[in-house]
């Protein structure tokens, strides 16, 4: 099998994962990295050893066109993302495109809407929708092994420095320059919470969501949230609810709760870790591999393998994300409800883990869990 080229656009930050993923792939014979697009070029410091010499540009579209390269990892800002995808979906490349897929569902239309008229493949980088036990969880369900579904939850506990919101000009904001950016904890670093919780629920489409609540709050001096929940109705009458925080008191692993008549099936999907608990049995643990989405991609495009997560399957997403878009401003929370922890640079809300949790086994927002911050605050409801 003759390698694929790649470009990849982004290549610090969270990009730093994809040059390391892309050597992976390189050692295995499966790809070649061909370009690196950059504002700054990569000093040799900054590129993992193996991966050879590329070629660096600033001009995305120049460097597409002088490497010749069959698929384009865009791992850019946010708000960059469409015109980035449209324009290697118009020279005929595949793409991988890091999630969020763009700062309102708009963009994503006109994103996902181009590509598919380029006839381009394109993956959406939710990696946990790359695991086997999304799969494994469904076929638990509908074997009723935890009778029938009764809600879906999820909870993301985590912690951020202050210096994490100065990363980059566009971090923790919601616009920029006039532009929508939408950096928030659902909808960026927590938000594969978000996408796990609606593809357990079979709810991964846009028109498979007809109500979106929000409670958007914030601990930082910034735009965009940092303490939110959101709780989504189906077309099925389910719903979905996801809590979550970058101000724990001690941050852990983000998890998705399958929630049934007869019992719960918690998922940790950056562990790809499931525990079954069902009525009348032990509780019972299981490991699950994944799948890389960039080899998916690469596999799609040399084989034809199906892709594991097309852009329409993240619309239901991106309907949460443009409710969150349309709401107003989060709220700041009181001095009185955080405070900061010198030695680690971050604030922490006392109290926010166990609310996060709760949310997540209730299906409740934070306001209806008696958070005496949340309780001036009436959620913001989107119908769709």
């Amino acid at each position: 099998m003759s390698t694929v080229d790649i470009v990849l656009a982004g290549a610090r930050g969270h990009g730093r994962w994809h040059l390391e993923n892309i050597r992976r792939l390189q050692d295995k014979g499966i790809v070649r990295l061909a370009g690196i697009c950059e504002l700054t070029p990569l000093t040799g410091d900054e590129i993992p050893e193996g991966l050879g010499t590329s070629e660096q540009s600033a001009d995305f579209g120049a460097l597409l066109d002088s490497t010749g390269a069959r698929i384009a990892v865009i791992c850019t800002p946010i708000p960059t993302h469409t015109d980035l995808a449209l324009a290697a979906a118009s020279r005929g490349v595949h793409i991988l495109l890091e999630k969020p897929p763009a700062p309102s569902y708009a963009e994503f239309r006109r994103m996902a809407d181009g590509v598919a008229a380029a006839g381009v493949a394109c993956q959406i980088g939710f990696q946990s929708l790359g695991s086997h036990a999304v799969p494994a969880i469904r076929e638990l369900v509908e074997e009723g092994a935890i009778g029938e579904v009764t809600g879906i939850g999820g909870a993301g506990a985590w912690a951020r420095a202050e210096a994490y919101y100065r990363r980059a000009p566009w971090a923790g904001k919601r616009r920029m320059n006039g532009v929508d950016v939408i950096d928030g904890a659902l909808t960026n670093p927590l938000a594969h919470a978000v996408a796990t919780a609606l593809a357990l629920g079979d709810a991964s489409r846009a028109e498979d969501v007809t109500r979106i609540e929000t409670e958007l709050l914030r601990a930082n001096d910034i735009e965009s949230d940092d303490t939110s929940c959101v709780r989504i109705t189906t077309a099925n009458g389910l719903q979905v609810t996801v809590a979550v925080t970058l101000c724990a008191e001690d941050p852990d692993e983000p998890y998705v709760v399958v929630h049934g008549d007869r019992g719960r099936i918690t998922y940790w999907y950056k562990q790809d870790r499931v525990l079954l608990q069902r009525a009348g049995h032990g509780p019972e643990e299981y490991e699950y591999g994944r799948t890389d989405l960039l080899e998916n991609l690469v596999d799609h495009v040399t084989d034809g393998d199906d892709l594991l997560v097309v852009p329409d399957a993240t619309g239901a997403f991106m309907k949460v994300v443009e409710a969150i878009r349309l709401a107003p401003d989060p709220a700041p929370l009181p001095a009185t409800a955080w405070h900061l922890l010198p030695d680690e640079d971050r604030r922490v809300v006392p109290g926010i883990d166990g609310l996060v949790a709760a949310a997540a086994d209730s299906l409740a927002l934070y306001s209806e869990l008696g958070a005496d911050w949340a309780r001036p605050h009436v959620a913001n409801e989107v119908s769709t």
